[in-house]
Parts: structure tokens; C-alpha cells; sequence
């Protein structure tokens, strides 16, 4: 009942009598009180006035289970939510939580993380009361081969999802880095779980740098945040809940199509360095060329001297713009 009494009063501008509360929700004044309490107690500023009701006071950057669930105003991605002021990693919680059944859409938070993890086993830095780490739980109905394209759609929503929150122009390094002005801001790394063509559950999770922070000395160049590069605070809950909410539909089109290709247009609009020159670098030997965007299935295109277009695949190579990270 909180998250729903927290979504009513954000909804209004004006004051929520106690008595609608009664009403809208089918509980006692009581009990009412009880969660405005409750919720006070959670850090949230709410008005209460004699003889008009309930307000909640604006710009609060609470963060937590029902400010999570109050915002989440999709139809089944991060529904529900479940919130971790600790866990080791938001991607170990939802496979384990996926394997005992959770359903498609669940939705893994954590405040702070003691084990984050990248690609190719990174470590993922994860302080407290700082930056955004969620997993999303997906159990589709595709053929196995499709589930490494669900990354780039996340990059996509994710790239979206800060523009919306921040206004800053977030831009995809392929196949699944998000940067701001040249800088990475959000990692993400999928594992999922198959046997045979069948494919159990996908785990996609999602690590954004939002507060202002002092990254380790091999990656300050390359590495930004949010607040740094925007000036203003930010809220995570709203960003999540951007993130989610674009992907929701994103999501659904990717599942439509079999493919990328109802997105392409848009995911080629937002990808970093796109027919700029760029180095790919292959085991079998580093070579140059024009980024010339995604193809349908993931694999950037890249021409190379003489005109040739070459379809790199990302888990055989990385790329790099010419004079940097992007």
C-alpha cells in the first residue's frame, strides 16, 4: 500500500485528503496514518495539513523498494521489483532467483554490490548510495542464436533512458558500452541459461555511474558520471524506471521482428562513431575502416579500404575509435 499511496501523491500536485486514501485503497485512517509514518521514516517529505490531507514535497531523492515500485508504470518489465541495500551481485540474485522461478520481468536492485562483475570477468566497481545496479530476468520464447542481440536492445533503452532523466546525449559504443561525451558511463553484461534450442531464462544486467566518484587510476581517462557530466543531481529510481520502461517496448519489437530490424534506424542514430574511422581489433591481425552501423542481427559493419564491408561479430573482437576509447 505505501508504493501505491506514493505513486497517488506524485500524481497530485495539490493535497490528498486522508479520507480519498481510505477510500482509494479500501483501508482505515489508521492505517493511512501508519504508512504516512512509515514512509517518513524512509526519508520521504510528506505535508500533512488539518482539514486538507497529504502532500508529498517535490525533488526528493529517496531510493529504495517503494520508490521503485510507486514509479514502475510498465505492463511486465520490473514488475516486481525487488530492492537490496547489499547484495553481492544483482546477476547472481537473479539467476538464482530465476532457477527457482521468478517470473519474466522481475526486476533485481542493489544500492551496493560486493561482486560486481563485467564482461570477460571484470570487476565492476559497486559502491553504496552512489551509482544504479539492476538485473532484469527474461524468459523468451526465441531460438537461441537471438538471445545476444537482447544487449544491444538494452543498450538502446539504456542510452535513451539517460536522455530522458538527464538530458544528455548518451551515445552506444557497439556493442554494449553507453558513453557521454566520449566517456563510458554504463556497462552491461548478460548471461543466460539453455539446453539444447531451449532457452531457460536470460539475466541482462545493467551498471550506470550516476553520482560523482574517483574512478580507479587504469580507467579515469575513459570513465564518467552522470551528475559530473550533466551539473545537477540525479535520480536514480527515475532513471531505472526510464531504462525499464523503454525497453519494455523496445523489447517487444525485437520479439516481433526475430531481429534487430524494426530498431535498426534508431540504434544506428545513437551509435557512437558511426561512419567514422575505427580499429578493430581481431586476434587475427588489428585493421582499420568506417563504422557504417549495426545489420540486423548485431554485428557492426565495417568497410574497409577498397570497399570491401566486413560483419564483425563482438564476442570475437573489440573496437576502437582511432585516437581513443570511442
Amino acid at each position: 500500500m505505501k508504493a501505491k499511496i506514493l505513486a497517488l501523491l506524485r500524481q497530485r500536485e495539490d493535497y490528498v485528503s486522508g479520507q480519498e486514501l481510505c477510500e482509494r485503497f479500501g483501508v482505515s485512517r489508521t492505517a493511512v496514518w501508519k504508512a504516512i509514518g512509515q514512509l517518513k521514516k524512509e526519508g520521504y517529505r510528506i505535508e500533512a495539513v488539518q482539514n486538507r490531507g497529504y502532500r508529498l514535497a517535490s525533488r526528493q531523492q529517496v531510493y529504495g523498494q517503494h520508490e521503485l515500485v510507486s514509479r514502475m508504470d510498465t505492463v511486465w518489465a520490473g514488475k516486481p521489483v525487488y530492492f537490496y541495500d547489499e547484495l553481492g551481485s544483482t546477476n547472481l540474485q537473479a539467476k538464482l532467483d530465476a532457477e527457482n522461478g521468478a517470473k519474466e520481468g522481475t526486476l533485481i536492485v542493489a544500492d551496493m554490490q560486493t561482486a560486481g562483475r563485467g564482461r570477460r570477468g571484470r570487476t565492476w566497481s559497486s559502491p553504496a548510495g552512489t551509482n544504479v545496479y539492476f538485473t532484469l530476468i527474461l524468459k523468451p520464447d526465441f531460438r537461441v542464436e537471438l538471445a545476444s542481440m537482447v544487449t544491444l536492445v538494452m543498450g538502446l533503452a539504456v542510452a535513451e533512458g539517460i536522455e530522458k532523466t538527464c538530458g544528455l546525449g548518451a551515445r552506444i559504443k557497439w556493442p554494449n558500452d553507453i558513453v557521454v561525451n566520449g566517456k563510458k558511463v554504463c556497462g552491461m553484461l548478460a548471461e543466460m541459461s539453455t539446453e539444447r534450442d531451449f532457452i531457460h531464462y536470460v539475466v541482462m544486467g545493467v551498471g550506470i555511474n550516476v553520482g560523482r566518484q574517483d574512478f580507479p587510476e587504469e580507467i579515469a581517462r575513459t570513465a564518467a558520471c552522470l551528475e559530473q557530466e550533466c551539473g545537477c543531481a540525479v535520480s536514480r529510481a527515475e532513471l531505472i524506471v526510464n531504462v525499464i520502461k523503454t525497453f519494455e517496448g523496445y523489447y517487444e519489437i525485437f520479439q516481433r521482428d526475430g531481429s534487430l530490424t524494426g530498431l535498426l534506424g534508431r540504434y544506428n542514430e545513437m551509435l557512437a562513431g558511426k561512419d567514422g574511422e575505427v580499429r578493430v581489433l581481431d586476434p587475427k591481425g588489428e585493421y582499420r575502416g568506417i563504422s557504417r552501423g549495426i545489420n540486423s542481427t548485431g554485428e557492426l559493419l565495417v568497410e574497409r579500404e577498397g570497399g570491401a564491408v566486413e560483419a564483425v561479430y563482438a564476442g570475437e573482437v573489440s573496437v576502437r575509435g582511432v585516437y581513443g576509447y570511442v
